[in-house]
């Protein structure tokens, strides 16, 4: 069978020049190339208006660390590449080097060109201490909050401590075996603080995988929340049983600060289950619940304590762990701060109000790539860590300027907004980037989003979340 040749496309008059025909079962298709400066990411000039209108560049110029070569990339212009490559999908740093063949992002984020893999190593290595990530990052936290309004009652504060698997990163700082959900694994044990109602995280510390989990969590908690603006107020504060530590506990109480946190079922706690007589029924079936006003032997003073067990024949996928004296059981102890006006069973739902801080670390895994960056050095790996963690705050500052109340994940931003094509050109002394989307209820919708951005007044008018399903070219 005589082979095909590839052909030029005489009918064309752009640089699309060489076809080479393919068949889908159904039809020849040709396949060329262009010299037009496409890209398939042009979505993303609305993300890059809006870091702009927040001038964002400005406060990153002012933190990273400067670069000593004359040549060398300016550090904020780095680091603003770097975010935007991870909101397009980079899990690398070696992926976000791969956009420097992308036409589009360099001038719609106003840098010379995306960063390469080693350009961003050699940023990261420059962050050698703790105090030096606290002092790029800290104001980062502090400026991400200052985007909310003051809240009556105040805000929720949620801490957390999570574990990033890295079980292939030998010999990398910090990478130690730690006991995980999934056993003992090679890890970092980071820990991690966020405002509940906004979904946004305030403060973010990578600590070595065979880390305790109360390990520096009184340090971590005073500077959350001595770089909280002025005007932000925590109402309550919620924590899992990582934070269950007599120092931690205090410095909430002489904060006077309303807290709940989960006690570790070890002695006494155990012996207090397995004695309580006096439990009372819920609305909730399967579930009881009891209260205390108890002092253990290495605590201070006298707290109340909350008791709640699940009856596992009625409500078999509660929470709760398992003790041998009380089978057919789940219990779970709430070590609070609240007073006797707010119920048990009251306080057990404020408490599981923090469920939401579980999605927002299960979105930093999938989306944002926390459990695949890790460098040489540990406090390289946090700085680029926490430039992750901000690129996950400004999606959400993102969907809050435009107004969206429902918030959605990175993912579906992505297949909403940045994966939209376009083309680069410059006419009439201008840059236009024309986004591949045909007229009618689509391009109204992109038109709309961009109205919105700049603006340069602030209006209540929101863009609705949810485009039209048709319009692509």
């Amino acid at each position: 069978m005589k082979k095909e040749q590839p052909h030029l496309d005489e009918s064309s008059p752009q640089t699309v020049t060489e076809f080479i025909p393919i068949h889908n079962g159904r039809q020849r298709i040709k396949i060329g190339f262009t010299d037009q400066r496409l890209s398939p990411h042009a979505g993303l000039s609305s993300f890059a208006g809006f870091l702009h209108r927040q001038r964002l560049k400005d406060q990153l110029a002012g933190l990273m660390p400067q670069r000593t070569s004359p040549n060398a990339q300016p550090a904020a212009d780095l680091a603003l590449g770097y975010v935007v490559g991870v909101l397009a999908g980079a899990k690398k740093l070696a992926q976000v080097g791969f956009l420097r063949g992308d036409p589009v992002l360099p001038p719609l984020l106003g840098i010379d060109r995306m960063p390469s893999a080693s350009s961003l190593s050699r940023l990261f290595g420059q962050f050698g201490s703790a105090q030096q990530n606290n002092h790029c990052f800290g104001p980062l936290w502090r400026w991400c909050l200052g985007r909310l309004s003051s809240k009556p009652g105040g805000y929720t504060l949620d801490l957390d401590t999570t574990h990033l698997l890295h079980e292939q990163a030998l010999g990398k700082e910090g990478v130690r075996l730690g006991h995980t959900p999934k056993g003992l694994r090679r890890c970092f044990h980071p820990l991690l603080g966020m405002i509940a109602e906004a979904k946004l995280v305030v403060g973010f510390w990578l600590r070595p995988g065979n880390t305790r989990c109360d390990n520096n969590v009184v340090a971590f908690t005073r500077q959350l929340l001595g770089q909280l603006p002025g005007y932000i107020r925590v109402g309550l504060v919620r924590a899992d049983s990582g934070f269950f530590e007599e120092q931690w506990l205090q410095l909430l109480e002489a904060l006077r600060l309303a807290y709940i946190v989960v006690g570790r079922l070890h002695e006494p706690l155990r012996q207090l289950i397995s004695r309580q007589t006096r439990w009372e029924p819920t609305e909730l079936a399967g579930t009881e619940v009891a209260e205390e006003h108890y002092q253990a032997w290495s605590w201070g003073c006298r707290r109340r304590v909350i008791l709640i067990r699940h009856r596992l024949a009625e409500r078999p996928q509660a929470g709760g762990k398992l003790l041998v004296d009380c089978p057919g059981y789940a219990h779970q102890v709430l070590v609070t701060s609240l007073p006797p006006t707010v119920g048990p069973l009251q306080v057990w739902r404020a408490y599981n109000g923090r469920a939401g801080s579980e999605k927002v670390i299960r979105e930093l895994d999938e989306c944002f790539a926390l459990p695949q960056i890790c460098l040489e050095k540990f406090y390289a790996t946090e700085a680029a860590l926490s430039l992750a963690v901000l690129s996950y705050n400004l999606c959400v500052l993102f969907q809050r300027y435009l107004g969206w109340q429902e918030r959605v994940r990175a993912t579906t931003l992505r297949f909403r907004l940045f994966s939209t094509g376009g083309i680069i050109s410059r006419s009439g002394g201008y840059t236009t980037l024309r986004l591949a989307v045909r007229a009618g209820p689509l391009r109204a919708w992109w038109a709309r989003v961009f109205e919105k951005i700049v603006c340069p007044i602030r209006n209540c008018v929101a863009v609705d979340s949810h485009p039209p399903a048709l319009g692509f070219l």
